[in-house]
């Protein structure tokens, strides 16, 4: 599945952002970083398919500045409001993790939990990588995703290992590299059996280093199963 995510500044441009990206893609992150609690309900209403809410903290690449009370309240809102996904950082206190849980299994378990974390310099070790894909599930995730930054071309191997990994433990989960050396990755996680693999809707609108425009995406992954031209 491809997921365009889209970093709303307000109901407009959430709306509208929302619209085309759902007109293009199989999922929608919604990053609510810089939006206000009230335009939340509006947008939520306006899905046209699977919605993933999302809260970044500016130490993990977001924009939310309040305190993380309040930004976890937020994803509760979301759940609330019928978001089929909310996407917490690992690092979040447990507490607060705990907290959102609760509110998901209040709601009758409908919305999803991914469990997330990123590094935004490298990829670490294998052994890492599989600490912190035990360090998600620990936390109960529906979906884990991790996401590292690429320097290297092996990299993307070491990383993209986890996903088998993962699905051999019955473990949904999204992992790939960002920056430039990272675009790979982007491409082969599906055909490795990642969940989704994150687009933006057009040049200038990404909301993370080396992201591919969604119809890059797609020719890419046409290429990969034998649609491409043949010379």
């Amino acid at each position: 599945m491809i997921c365009v995510s889209i970093l709303a500044g307000g109901r407009r441009d959430g709306l509208r952002k929302m619209g085309k990206a759902f007109d293009v893609a199989d999922a929608v992150e919604l990053r609510i970083d810089r939006l206000e609690a009230a335009d939340l309900p509006s947008l939520i209403a306006a899905k046209r398919g699977k919605l993933i809410v999302t809260n970044r903290r500016r130490k993990d690449g977001g924009f939310f500045e309040g305190d993380e009370r309040e930004r976890v309240d937020l994803l509760k809102k979301a759940v609330v409001l019928g978001a089929d996904c909310v996407d917490i950082e690992v690092g979040t206190a447990k507490r607060l993790i705990n907290g959102l849980q609760a509110a998901v299994a209040a709601g009758g378990g409908i919305t999803e939990v991914m469990v997330s974390h990123h590094d935004f310099r490298s990829t670490p070790a294998w052994k890492v990588l599989l600490r912190r894909l035990d360090a998600c599930r620990a936390l109960g995730a529906g979906t884990v995703k991790v996401v590292t930054f690429a320097n290297s071309i092996e990299d993307n191997l070491r990383l993209l290992q986890l996903i088998p990994e993962a699905r051999g433990r019955g473990q949904k989960i999204v992992a790939f590299c960002m920056g430039p050396k990272g675009r790979l990755s982007r491409i082969m996680a599906p055909v490795f059996g990642s969940a989704l693999s994150y687009a933006s809707l057009r040049k200038g609108a990404e909301t993370a280093p080396g992201q591919l425009t969604v119809p890059e995406m797609r020719e890419a992954l046409r290429f990969i199963s034998g649609g491409g031209r043949s010379s």
